[in-house]
């Protein structure tokens, strides 16, 4: 069996070992499509939060059941499934509380634990979410889409209110569409043209804002004065990080779904003047996988999937999509021959 391993910063290594042998309570699955996201790209780069190597990456997959035993979801041998790549451990408080996308003792599969970047993969048998009538790309691409919906429901957004989302990475991309969905008017930000330009043709982002010194007096513009009730941190950049807060309104929240690395540093008049909610957003839970799988035939997949080449590819194309020149949206990495 074949797997591809990140040695250390900026090293990957095609290998072979035994398939695995799976534990009672785990699927033997067989991956056919990861996709690469923003920790994997920073996992090779040498700054991703949480990360120590050598690691097996990959956690947004796409999967067929090889070896099941039976079990509360009547999943079979055959069956298609995504995998919910996060651990947790079922009795901290925050998993006691259903928080299990920030279990004390979480490991995230690709991150803290070897992820699926491996034809074979055993996994915890209450990870897998069926998805029989999804195709593979579609299936790899449930994971991020999650994320983003999980930050939409911890901010509560709702009909008619505007959303600002600062970056148009995929995870950004995602929380644009998901934000629609719920009915809000959605402003995305971002330094890069050529992604402002796919979420307004591709997403049908009406307004669409390039960071300057006028990005404020832009949005405040947009929104009749009132900026915007809700703001989402999709970029994970220390200086967008900070200052994020000045796209918000009095009374309104803020999101940061990105992550780094780093101290963030806020003024306390300009956030306490605005009664500012801010909260962090990590991972997912069922409910939101749940929710993307419901809505992901209003997503689209096609467009956001820019870049897909068979593994024994990835090494030789992976330093490519680290350059903006490429114009990677969402690249993945087929383990199979369909």
């Amino acid at each position: 069996m074949k797997y591809i391993v990140c040695e250390e910063p900026n090293k990957f290594t095609l290998k072979e070992k035994e398939s695995p042998i799976r534990e009672e309570n785990q699927a033997l699955i067989k991956v056919h499509r990861v996709g690469i996201c923003g920790t994997d790209l920073h996992a090779y780069s040498g700054n991703q939060a949480f990360f120590t190597y050598p690691r097996i990456l990959g956690h947004e997959l796409a999967a067929e059941i090889l070896e099941i035993d039976e079990n509360s979801q009547n999943l079979k041998v055959g069956d298609k499934v995504i995998v919910m790549p996060y651990v947790s451990c079922g009795s901290c408080l925050a998993c006691r509380q259903g928080k299990t996308n920030c279990c004390s003792n979480i490991r995230v599969l690709g991150v803290h634990a070897d992820g699926g970047m491996q034809e074979n993969f055993a996994v915890r048998t209450d990870l897998l979410i069926p998805a029989n009538n999804l195709s593979y790309e579609e299936m790899a691409i449930v994971e991020p889409l999650a994320i983003g919906a999980h930050a939409i429901r911890r901010a509560n957004v709702l009909k008619g209110e505007n959303v600002v989302v600062v970056g148009c990475g995929p995870i950004g991309i995602g929380l644009m569409k998901l934000a629609q969905i719920k009915g809000a008017e959605v402003i995305a930000l971002d330094v890069d043209e050529a992604r402002l330009e796919f979420v307004k043709n591709e997403i049908g982002v009406k307004h669409v804002v390039k960071v300057s010194e006028t990005a404020i007096e832009e949005v405040s513009k947009i929104t009749n004065g009132d900026l915007a009730t809700a703001v989402f941190d999709c970029t994970g950049n220390k200086r967008a990080l900070e200052g994020g807060i000045s796209y918000m309104s009095h009374g309104g929240r803020y999101v940061l779904v990105g992550l780094s690395k780093g101290e963030l540093v806020f003024s306390h008049p300009a956030i306490h003047a605005k009664e500012s909610t801010i909260m962090c957003s990590r991972n997912a839970t069922l409910e939101d996988f749940n929710f993307v799988i419901q809505n992901l035939y209003k997503f689209p997949t096609k467009a956001f999937v820019t870049h897909q080449v068979n593994f024994t590819e990835m090494i030789e194309n992976f330093d490519s999509w680290l350059d903006p020149k490429t114009k990677v949206i969402k690249a993945m990495v087929n383990f199979s021959r369909y």
